[in-house]
């Protein structure tokens, strides 16, 4: 697929009838500036938690979605029940320009993560990271997932790959719940519904048009992204590095943290259609 189309369709945002899944409930962990709660706005998702410690972070959480508790640190998110887990866990312990110690890290927080999704019991999980968690602590990500039920797959995708001006590689985890888990309910007329979290929902996720050219490398995201139109808009006039910005140091750390929402948006809203279609094919059964 071509990155002009791709990025069209990432950021044109995703009406009702095309993917709004009525109900279905978003927790974003490790939140940031709500990267991912963008995400899942444009994509149809309603967010109903956040898990922020950073006091700037949450002041922007609080300014953009008042009526969204923020939890604080993930310690505190228990047994918190949503239909979709998202959360970009801190890359420390895994980048380059750290020492890599995976778990001797105390920033090393996956394993309160994989908690929270094990007792949520979400449908859907999306998971990001830098590529250098690949040869730290992937494979023991992965295993934990599929061992709590989970089909599991990584996708590559930097922020080139949708026409940014910039590489920002990043590794993805998406991942869908096998079994019955909380999106088996009831159909309207109180029947168990048909179709639960069959083995499908992974393989019509990876069938979906949006996502049909997440797996190539980096540099052929780049080649792409230089061959289109950029449709991103250029820095504004008064640039990052001049003086008197407003919590100039807070900004820059919350853009550096955070996710990139225009590809979050392409997969939150391929789950979405996904879950929509499972839900359709029940109702005509």
């Amino acid at each position: 697929m071509k990155t002009l189309e791709y990025n069209q369709r990432a950021m044109a945002g995703f009406s009702a009838s095309d993917c709004s899944l009525s109900g279905r409930t978003h927790l974003d962990l490790f939140s940031g500036i709500g990267g991912f709660a963008l995400a899942a706005q444009r994509a149809g998702w309603k967010t109903i938690g956040f898990a922020e410690t950073d006091e700037y972070a949450s002041k922007v959480l609080r300014k953009h979605w008042p009526d969204v508790p923020n939890h604080g640190d993930v310690r505190n998110v228990r047994n918190i029940r949503a239909d979709l887990i998202t959360g970009g866990f801190p890359c420390q312990p895994f980048s380059c320009v750290g020492k890599r110690s995976g778990k001797d890290d105390d920033r090393y927080l996956w394993p309160e993560m994989r908690r929270i999704i094990s007792e949520s019991r979400a449908a859907w999980v999306c998971g990001e990271n830098v590529p250098e968690l690949d040869g730290v602590a992937l494979s023991d990500v992965l295993a934990d997932m599929e061992a709590i039920g989970y089909e599991v797959q990584t996708l590559e995708i930097p922020a080139c790959g949708v026409g940014a001006p910039h590489k920002r590689r990043r590794l993805w985890i998406v991942a869908h719940r096998k079994g019955d888990g909380l999106q088996d309910a009831a159909r309207q007329d109180g029947q168990p519904c048909c179709c639960g979290l069959s083995s499908g929902g992974m393989d019509a996720l990876r069938g979906c048009d949006l996502l049909a050219d997440t797996n190539g490398k980096p540099m052929e995201w780049a080649a792409i992204a230089r061959q289109e139109p950029n449709p991103w808009e250029t820095e504004p006039a008064v640039g990052r590095v001049a003086d008197g910005i407003p919590a100039r140091m807070d900004r820059l750390r919350g853009l550096g943290n955070a996710i990139v929402p225009q590809i979050a948006t392409v997969i939150l809203a391929a789950m979405a259609r996904t879950e929509n279609a499972k839900l359709t094919d029940c109702a005509t059964k």
